[in-house]
């Protein structure tokens, strides 16, 4: 079957999710921006004298704000039961949680003078066009978009790393038979993993599994040159990450960081979790700052890429350069298989 054939089966299976992830950085985020938006743009709709654009916009934010921080504290408390529910019933649990937290509010600032029904009415229709805008930016991502993006990314991380590994196998065939035969088991479980559906999160506990099994390779044509020095938090295995995540990063270090060098260089690799986040760490030596920052732009673009598809702005990819080594640190929510 074709890469198009399966892209075309991938989207006919694909539903966008029913709700927003209301305990998302970046819904939580976009939530606040439209519906400050929307209100700013009525105010300036209803607007007649210019003079009294500054009071408006003071009675628009005091009107607004604390319903919507309300509901958005309501809504991520909310979230696990929410998601639960049929996509129905979740969008109209969201109505509700918003009309009710509007009423409370406007109930309890009668006393500033005007109704409570314009206000609670606009929150409605503010709520079904906040829900409108991210119902079509799933479906915009999730079926066919996504899926075309994700394989692209990960096929540009496979000439590279498959040659690499091809070369180090190569090297020792004649020397070492047996070694040689274990090399190849080792890349016939790497080109499994680099052939499996990509679409979905893994455990980080696999892409471990597999980053050894490259470095594995590696070492076949580097030998002492390639030191590898890792720290694992046993915690912080069990979370979900986007696939190929850590292999191209690490084979990045190694390309830039040991390979270049005539001295034994090493790569630290670090994870950890830290309370609803777990960190990786990957440093290297930095053998040419120009070669490194130019050769590693695309790797950590389309890490960067990756990282945003699957958790908006909960993560987070720098890097930075210190004492001639070159650091790079990874921040993702935990998330774990229920």
């Amino acid at each position: 079957m074709s890469i198009n054939q399966n892209l075309q089966r991938a989207g006919r299976g694909a539903h966008p999710p029913p709700l927003p992830d209301f305990r998302n950085l970046g819904v939580v985020l976009r939530v606040v921006v439209l519906v400050n938006a929307l209100a700013m743009a009525a105010v300036l709709v209803r607007n007649g004298e210019l003079s009294r654009l500054g009071g408006e916009i003071l009675d628009m934010a005091l009107r607004v704000e604390f319903p919507l921080i309300l509901c958005v504290a309501v809504l991520f408390l909310a979230a696990p039961l929410l998601r639960r529910l049929a996509p129905v019933a979740g969008r109209g649990a969201t109505l509700l949680v918003v009309l009710a937290m509007t009423s409370l509010v406007h109930g309890l600032m009668a006393p500033l003078g005007g109704g409570a029904v314009w206000p609670v009415l606009w929150s409605l229709v503010v709520a079904v066009c906040v829900l409108a805008y991210f119902h079509q930016r799933s479906a915009a991502q999730a079926p066919a978009l996504a899926e075309a993006r994700l394989l692209a990314l990960t096929a540009r991380i496979r000439p590279h790393f498959l040659f690499n590994s091809l070369n180090g196998v190569l090297g020792v065939l004649r020397a070492n038979p047996r070694r040689a035969e274990e090399a190849l088991e080792e890349l016939a479980d790497l080109f499994r993993a680099l052939m499996q559906d990509n679409r979905e999160l893994v455990p980080l506990s696999a892409e471990i599994a597999l980053c050894e099994r490259y470095l594995s390779l590696e070492r076949l044509r580097l030998g002492e040159r390639l030191q590898v020095v890792w720290s694992r938090d046993a915690g912080a295995e069990a979370t979900l990450v986007p696939p190929l995540l850590l292999q191209p990063l690490v084979e990045n270090a190694v390309y830039h960081g040991i390979e270049p060098g005539a001295e034994p260089g090493t790569v630290s690799i670090t994870i950890a979790r830290r309370g609803p986040e777990v960190e990786i760490g990957i440093s290297n030596p930095l053998q040419d700052p120009a070669r490194h920052h130019a050769g590693n732009r695309m790797a950590l673009d389309n890490i960067r890429e990756r990282l945003m598809l699957f958790f908006d702005l909960e993560a987070s990819l720098d890097t930075w350069q210190e004492a001639g080594v070159h650091h790079l640190r990874i921040r993702l929510p935990f998330r774990s298989r229920p």
